[in-house]
């Protein structure tokens, strides 16, 4: 229990620091963090986390990753669907959060996005399916051949938070335009909900497109790295 309270925990703040940040302060009058700014964030969610926890859950925060590491046999499928629910449940109760606080300022309006994921006419820049299907089934497939590669025990040791913090700091420059970067179906799913409407209608690619990914992202690590259990 120990482990899914952690993931809970984890993936909440992964949510309300990520989704947080493009919510309110990406276009903050004046000193808005913008695409940078947010991009930023979710990497130190994941970096900050995976201190924190790592050492109790392993910081996955994200179901497509727990499948990703079981593919690599890094992690037992009994554990999967455990993880995959707590992970959801810290997205959705850190969206919850989110909204009351966005809440609060006059003009907010669910409506406008709520930092949910999309394609065609609700991609950042208008992208296509194909082109968002593309997009988050290698960016999710690279992170996670970073994640074995950097927790690979060959690896150096103690160091592993830093690379995947930056890799997904470098997955939303690449794609928040495409799809507002997901790569994770807990963030997708921990805002679509309040957003509803095509949110929701929305919100399967990005449950099939990270874990297709995922599992090409073992498929290759293993090939090149093999199991390093």
């Amino acid at each position: 229990m120990k482990q899914y309270g952690a993931e809970f925990l984890g993936t909440f703040w992964l949510v309300l620091g990520g989704c947080g940040s493009a919510v309110l302060a990406a276009a903050f009058p004046d000193v808005g963090i913008g695409l940078h700014g947010v991009a930023l964030a979710f990497g130190l969610t994941v970096l900050t986390m995976a201190y924190a926890i790592g050492h109790i859950s392993g910081c996955h925060l994200n179901p497509a990753v727990s499948i990703g590491l079981w593919a690599g046999g890094r992690f037992p499928a009994a554990q999967l669907v455990p993880y995959i629910i707590a992970q959801v449940l810290g997205g959705i109760v850190a969206g919850g959060v989110l909204y009351v606080i966005a809440s609060g300022a006059a003009g907010f309006d669910v409506a406008n996005g709520f930092a949910s994921n999309g394609y065609g006419e609700h991609s950042p820049g208008g992208y296509s399916l194909q082109a968002a299907a593309v997009t988050e089934i290698v960016m999710t497939m690279f992170f996670v051949i970073v994640i074995l590669g950097a927790t690979d025990k060959r690896a150096p040791a103690g160091f592993a938070p830093i690379p995947i913090g930056l890799a997904l700091t470098l997955i939303h420059l690449i794609s928040i335009p495409v799809t507002n970067t997901s790569v994770n179906p807990a963030r997708s799913t921990g805002v679509a909900v309040y957003v509803g409407d095509w949110a929701v209608g929305q919100l399967w690619l990005f449950w099939v497109a990270p874990i297709v990914g995922a599992l090409l992202g073992a498929a290759a690590y293993r090939l090149i790295g093999g199991n390093d259990d």
